[in-house]
């Protein structure tokens, strides 16, 4: 058995650094947190010591992160994951991280400390578990280019892409897109499928048509907001999830314009509250209660065969039309 006094050794810093980088992380800089963990994974060393008598012993218990709780995508996915979990005898704890990486790390070290049995991650990194082995993580909705993470997502290029064909085959020309995050893949690969659908459409990509938002519906607001102060005149607008397009509508709106007489409108995720709008939101749909149900069996697989190899899943979104779109 490693202790805490030979980590500190080998990691050139004194026992109760090494114990505080254990249990209250955001108590240790950066640097030196990730040159404990990296001893600790290196000599073996497992934090907790009812873990290291009972190493086969399990707690029954995930950990589900998300970064934003207020997000209404998440509820669905959560949902899965609990179906799922129930089934087969686990409980979850959910978290929210807010993004911020001293709370994922928090979590993780659960995980390292053998107080959960195993993660789900919804967002696309992978924090650090000290431990050996397989790591027992799963990444949701987001995706990891790790090949060793195994992950559960949507094509977002093909799903985007699909959305403003449609547009185009409506006969709009003149297509805004309101991203999200630069920081995410999915966000990344949903402003490729609509560069992609332009492209295919021979339709020159304007720059000065693409506002980047954070997922709010203040986002999609302000966002419709900068267009028309810049004078851009578009016919349509896709929108990188429903909560900027319900944003963009309530700005297009206010500013005497009809929905989808003057402007049409898209968004991607298809929550609930989409169908509610004045007219009904025209929006990609991710089969998100099945996101995670796949999410905690892929888990579970895991959890049971450590040697189960990494597999990353990629389900169907489809294009679920509404009021909020028409003919140019």
């Amino acid at each position: 058995m490693r202790t805490v006094k030979e980590i500190a050794a080998v990691a050139k810093v004194s026992v109760a650094t090494v114990s505080r980088a254990l249990q209250r992380p955001e108590m240790v800089s950066e640097d030196t947190r990730e040159r404990i963990y990296e001893v600790v994974k290196r000599l073996g060393y497992t934090p907790n010591a009812l873990a290291r008598n009972l190493r086969t012993a399990r707690t029954r218990l995930i950990v589900a992160l998300l970064p934003d709780i207020a997000n209404p995508f998440f509820s669905e996915v959560i949902r899965g994951i609990e179906q799922v979990a129930y089934e087969n005898g686990y409980s979850v704890l959910l978290g929210e991280t807010q993004s911020n990486l001293v709370r994922e790390q928090a979590y993780a070290d659960m995980v390292a400390a053998r107080q959960a049995d195993g993660m789900i991650t919804m967002f696309h990194r992978v924090p650090a578990i000290p431990m050996a082995g397989r790591l027992p993580l799963v990444n949701a909705c987001e995706y990891v280019k790790d090949s060793a993470i195994s992950s559960v997502y949507v094509d977002n290029v093909a799903a985007s892409a699909a959305a403003v064909d449609y547009l185009v085959a409506l006969g709009h020309r003149d297509i805004a897109f309101i991203a999200g995050p630069s920081s995410s893949p999915i966000c990344v690969d949903r402003e490729q499928g609509y560069h992609k659908a332009l492209k295919r459409a021979k339709i020159a990509i304007d720059p000065a048509l693409t506002a980047v938002g954070d997922f709010s519906i203040e986002a999609g607001e302000r966002a419709v907001e900068m267009f028309r102060a810049q004078g851009r005149t578009f016919s349509a607008v896709f929108c990188a999830n429903d909560e900027m397009a319900i944003g963009a509508m309530r700005a297009l709106i206010s500013s005497g314009l009809r929905i989808p007489e003057d402007v049409s409108v898209v968004g991607f995720d298809d929550i609930r509250f989409s169908r509610y709008t004045t007219p009904p939101l025209t929006t990609v749909s991710q089969p998100k209660n099945a996101l995670g149900r796949e999410a905690m069996t892929m888990l579970i697989e895991i959890l049971n065969d450590p040697e189960v190899p990494p597999r990353k899943r990629v389900l169907t979104a489809e294009l679920v039309v509404r009021g909020s779109t028409g003919p140019r």
